[in-house]
């Protein structure tokens, strides 16, 4: 892959950044408590500890730049138009915000009402699609506001190049350089693909040895060849296989419920004090079968956690809890 125009990887030297975008990147590293009968090491790459709490500032910020590098938008006059499961959507909102851009996005309106309110508090416009017709559905409709929208333009997370070279040139290293080169698997949630993607190929080239493993819900599998369908884990299992989704890298698609994503997005709150997403549960509910396997024994896995958890207190994850604190008096 080329290089990239981005200021991540420059940042870590740093001591006051220049502006928020500084900030992105080189997010740290820990170990698992949840022991996966001792077996292997399961490390987590904490990308919920971003600037906006997501591995999502990585692209926004890239595909920006980028756009700006090549001379198709400008701050000021360019209105940028995206579909978004929400978090690329709120990234590309504090990014737009620092750089003056107006942003138009289209979700499902079945994600979270956090991800709702974060996006207006941006100065970002929000359409809200059908969610029975997933993704497709908000992709569609971000074209239709780009055809009538003068001096528009759709960056195309699920196709753009800018968002796995991203993952190609910081978080694949950045992984790399925290475990002194021991990593043997790679799990990563799959939504636009670039993440496991980028990371992955930068990983295999490393350690060809390496296992990339993807993780889609269990309700929707059509990496592993099944029908899309309704799922509840936000931000990953778009329903089609995207673009940048680098296929020839994956070794594996590994399947989550839904209901087992959340559960396991409870204990990594309750039992290790990590406050996670839906599809951070996921990934981890898939490290751990993983790890469980024989041929593993010894080895390293390292897992990407994609979103922090209070970006879903309204959703079917803190169901109980909600209804819990709603009811209290005094």
């Amino acid at each position: 892959m080329g290089s990239t125009t981005s200021k991540i990887a420059k940042s870590s030297n740093a001591k006051i950044a220049e502006n928020i975008s500084e900030l992105i990147g080189n997010t740290p590293l820990v170990k698992l408590g949840l022991d996966p009968e001792g077996r292997c090491t399961v490390i987590l790459k904490l990308e919920s500890m971003e600037p906006c709490s997501s591995v999502k500032d990585r692209i926004g910020l890239a595909m920006v730049e980028a756009a700006e590098a090549s001379g198709k938008i400008t701050p000021g006059k360019t209105t940028l138009v995206e579909p978004t499961s929400g978090n690329t959507g709120i990234a590309l909102a504090f990014i737009a915000a620092a750089k003056g851009y107006k942003l138009i996005l289209t979700m499902p309106a079945s994600m979270s009402m956090e991800r709702r309110i974060l996006l207006r508090a941006f100065g970002a416009e929000l359409v809200v699609t059908d969610p029975a017709k997933g993704m497709k559905a908000a992709i569609d409709t971000a074209q239709e506001i780009a055809a009538r929208t003068p001096d528009s333009f759709i960056l195309q997370q699920f196709e753009n190049p800018s968002n796995p070279l991203i993952h190609y040139t910081t978080t694949g290293p950045e992984i790399w350089q925290a475990t002194d080169g021991n990593v043997d698997a790679l799990i990563a949630g799959v939504g636009t693909g670039g993440t496991i993607s980028g990371t992955g190929k930068f990983l295999k080239e490393k350690n060809p040895d390496c296992q990339i493993i993807a993780v889609e819900p269990s309700e929707s599998p059509v990496i592993s060849g099944g029908k899309p369908g309704p799922h509840k884990i936000q931000g990953i299992g778009a329903g089609f296989i995207p673009k940048n989704l680098d296929t020839k890298i994956v070794d594996e698609a590994v399947s989550v419920s839904s209901d087992d994503a959340m559960k396991m997005s409870r204990r990594l709150a309750l039992e290790e004090g990590i406050f996670v997403g839906i599809s951070s549960g996921a990934a981890v509910a898939a490290a751990l079968r993983v790890a469980r396997r024989p041929e593993n024994a010894g080895r390293q896995i390292v897992v990407i956690i994609p979103s922090f958890g209070e970006r879903y207190l309204s959703s079917a994850l803190f169901d109980e809890i909600r209804e819990e604190v709603a009811n209290m008096s005094f």
